[in-house]
């Protein structure tokens, strides 16, 4: 199926009580761990790129080429949703322009009723081109680009109202928080997301898709009781980036320890040195597509 729109695929997955995942990427070498971890359980997911990482890899159009290029040349058959994470209002009018197949216009910081208006915008202009649409209300805890939340819990009527826009999937803070949990962290509120599936089955009959953002680090229980109450797609990036990190840092430091013999080798290759930590963002997100439940459902 390759590169195609989430709408789809993050519905099944609602509606048939699983989640898929949205792997953050920051260049060529972790979009091909990604592929390959989807292609390994074939499942669907969104490839994901903030605006950070965007920007990093030499904007969204360069980001869109590296994974509609790495798909076709990799083989992928499982479908890949290409998605802007976070993204402000000019930049979610960019990637449509560009070909991303989906979005997350972030207005949250912003007063409700312009975020929804923004909102109902960006829905009109994704949608004349098939592109999906993910929209926030309230506030994710953590830091997302600029973006500072404090873990809130989304008040429901904004959470009805931004799906009366016509979004395709809502994000909505259930305690949740992005980067590494603290040690003092409570949990999801469990009990307000079912208040909110409650509420949005009342607009959309059987409910409508949540999204989990902060994915990592938030106990597997937890994450699959989310699910059975309405999340269908589970945000992961600091999780890849510890395993990169931690599998990076044990090789540099064995380089360290055998210098002259890694050199004859030429470990120095990027392409080697890398690879370590490569390898662990790949086996990391295969583990969280089991946890999702989202494996062998491309």
């Amino acid at each position: 199926m390759a590169i195609v729109s989430a709408e789809k695929f993050v519905k099944a997955a609602h509606e048939n009580g699983y989640a898929v995942g949205g792997f953050n990427t920051n260049n060529l070498e972790w979009t091909q761990a990604i592929l390959r971890a989807a292609e390994a359980k074939k499942a669907p997911i969104l490839i994901q790129t903030s605006m950070g990482a965007g920007k990093y890899m030499g904007g969204y159009k360069t980001a869109y080429n590296i994974i509609v290029n790495l798909v076709e040349s990799m083989n992928i058959t499982v479908p890949v949703a290409i998605h802007l994470d976070h993204g402000h209002f000019e930049d979610a009018k960019e990637v449509i322009e560009v070909g991303y197949t989906s979005l997350m216009f972030d207005g949250s910081h912003l007063p409700i009723e312009e975020n929804l208006k923004l909102t109902r915008e960006i829905v009109e202009l994704a949608h004349a081109k098939g592109i999906s649409v993910e929209a926030e209300v309230g506030s994710i805890g953590g830091e997302e680009d600029g973006i500072i939340g404090e873990g809130e819990l989304a008040p429901i009527d904004d959470a009805v109202e931004m799906v009366k826009t016509g979004i395709d999937f809502l994000a909505a803070g259930i305690g949740n928080i992005h980067g590494p949990y603290p040690a003092n962290w409570k949990g999801l509120h469990l009990d307000h997301l079912e208040k909110l599936n409650a509420a949005l089955s009342e607009v959309v009959p059987g409910g409508f898709p949540i999204v989990l953002h902060g994915g990592s680090g938030i106990p597997d229980d937890q994450i699959q009781a989310a699910i059975k109450l309405g999340v269908a797609k589970v945000n992961v990036n600091t999780e890849s980036q510890q395993a990169f990190a931690a599998a990076t840092r044990k090789f540099a430091q064995e380089y360290n320890e055998n210098e002259a013999e890694y050199d004859k080798k030429k470990l120095f290759d990027p392409r080697k040195f890398l690879k370590p930590g490569i390898d662990a963002v790949q086996e990391a997100v295969e583990e969280r597509i089991d946890v999702f439940g989202s494996a062998n459902k491309a």
